[in-house]
């Protein structure tokens, strides 16, 4: 578990757009950990955690594409049922708000990946990997 960077890259809500940020990323060997994809009428917001910040950014700015960066926690997590809601009750009761979500898994994958967006990162992270806790909740 860290705490990583993702970006909320703003795109053309139009066929093609992202699949020419994508290439760009590819060509440039960054690897896409997490993704996420909110549409609206006009525009796309694109919410990925990638294996190297510094040079999408490079590569997005190149490009002229708004690229806004956020901290969030990157969480290696047990694929069972309940996982997710034992760490949003765990992180309620320390009064830290989860701001979104998104994670992925395959059914016979015994982990997940699971990015969250919290209102406080740093404290998140320490009440997250306290002693016993990390066993508590599959981490």
């Amino acid at each position: 578990m860290d705490i990583v960077t993702q970006l909320s890259v703003f795109l053309a809500n139009k066929p093609g757009t992202l699949a020419e940020v994508l290439d760009e990323l590819g060509s440039a060997s960054i690897n896409i950990y997490a993704l996420t994809i909110s549409d609206t009428v006009d525009h796309a917001v694109v919410r990925m955690v990638v294996s190297d910040t510094q040079k999408a950014l490079h590569i997005l700015g190149e490009r002229g594409v708004l690229v806004v960066e956020n901290d969030v926690l990157m969480v290696n997590n047990v694929n069972k049922p309940g996982a997710l809601s034992r760490i949003a009750k765990k992180l309620a009761t320390k009064k830290i708000n989860i701001d979104y979500a998104y994670l992925a898994t395959t059914p016979g994958s015994k982990k997940g990946l699971l990015i969250l967006r919290v209102n406080d990162s740093k404290k998140s992270l320490k009440i997250l990997t306290a002693p016993g806790t990390r066993q508590e909740l599959g981490l």
